[in-house]
């Protein structure tokens, strides 16, 4: 049986997958494979990165990609206020319909596999995750649960209460950016009867901000698989994992209380802050020198040797483009909803 790892990267993320790859590299305790999905079509440097390391793939397999963005389609396309709501803001009919493509590992290359976002960096050794999966179908570990439900589920609350009849369902949320399963888990009748149920209404239930965390929430509290978080159930072991919090470091590992952690998750930074800061500009990102570290551990030579603030030009000029980008979004969206009212 074999364990791998997946991750979603195109060029956007290069200097981030570069650097999680190398943690994955020295820090699994062992060799585990590495199959990337392609985001889009911006591969020319993952391509490039990929050739380099005998353990890391490229998915190429379009007919899969093809299979699971129809499915996230379908299922959105139900959700009657999702397709009102991002009308009005101009968005496409699926938000952020690249995110549900890492669902394609459940019908990749590997038998047991974690799902790693690429703006991730491995801590510690992954056996313990993967040996909980020969008694579970998902498991996470992660503090979601700890946040409202509302990020997750939002729906009418007894539509709620109907699909998933399960009190502690606050516990059972999870996030979608590092996660472990199993392959085909979801066979094509449970597929099919999910997609049933979402365009009957529960489509509905699924909050709009991080859609395809809200859709895999969905699928896995829907379908009653096998499911387990070592946050809930391991409280005492478990360590942090997110950058805000306040980690020790040693030797470029992160420690919780003395608890070596399994993944640090750089969630909500912006990769752009990523890639000034690997030019040589000044960003402020939390642990900074150990995603260094990680970012130039086969290439030292290219490392910045020192980092300066940007111009004062620079940042009028970013600043400008953030303020009439967000103006013309907000022209936009009052152009739609006038054109609505005269011609609906």
């Amino acid at each position: 049986m074999t364990d791998g790892i997946y991750t979603l990267a195109n060029d956007v993320v290069y200097d981030q997958l570069v650097a999680l790859l190398n943690s994955i590299e020295v820090n699994a305790g062992r060799e585990i494979p590495v199959c990337v999905i392609p985001y889009d079509n911006r591969l020319d440097k993952i391509r490039a990165e990929v050739a380099t390391r005998s353990n890391v793939t490229l998915l190429e397999d379009l007919a899969v990609i093809n299979y699971w963005e129809n499915f996230a389609t379908q299922a959105w396309k139900a959700h009657h206020r999702a397709q009102r709501v991002w009308r009005e803001r101009g968005l496409p009919e699926v938000y952020r319909l690249a995110m549900h493509r890492k669902l394609c590992a459940l019908h990749g290359i590997f038998d047991k596999f974690i799902y790693f976002d690429a703006d991730t960096l491995l801590m510690g050794p992954l056996d313990y995750i993967y040996q909980k999966l020969d008694d579970y179908d998902w498991v996470t570990n992660d503090f979601q649960y700890k946040s409202d439900l509302k990020y997750i589920f939002d729906g009418n609350y007894e539509l709620q209460k109907q699909a998933f009849n399960d009190d502690n369902l606050q516990l059972k949320v999870f996030c979608a950016g590092w996660f472990a399963a199993k392959k085909n888990i979801f066979s094509e009748p449970i597929l099919a009867d999910l997609l049933d149920k979402l365009k009957a209404g529960e489509a509905d239930i699924m909050a709009l901000g991080g859609p395809d965390q809200s859709l895999f929430n969905y699928m896995v509290c829907r379908s009653e698989i096998a499911y387990y978080n070592f946050a809930v159930r391991e409280v005492e072991q478990v360590t942090g994992n997110h950058w805000s919090s306040k980690f020790d470091v040693i030797d470029n590992v992160l420690y919780d209380k003395g608890r070596r952690l399994t993944y640090l998750h750089y969630m909500s930074i912006p990769a752009s802050q990523f890639t000034r800061l690997c030019a040589g500009e000044d960003v402020d990102i939390p642990y900074r020198d150990t995603f260094l570290h990680y970012r130039y551990l086969k290439s030292p030579e290219s490392k910045p040797q020192s980092f300066t603030s940007p111009s004062l030009p620079v940042r009028l000029q970013r600043y400008t483009n953030s303020f009439f980008s967000q103006k013309a979004r907000n022209i936009t969206l009052k152009y739609r909803n006038f054109r609505d009212k005269i011609f609906h």
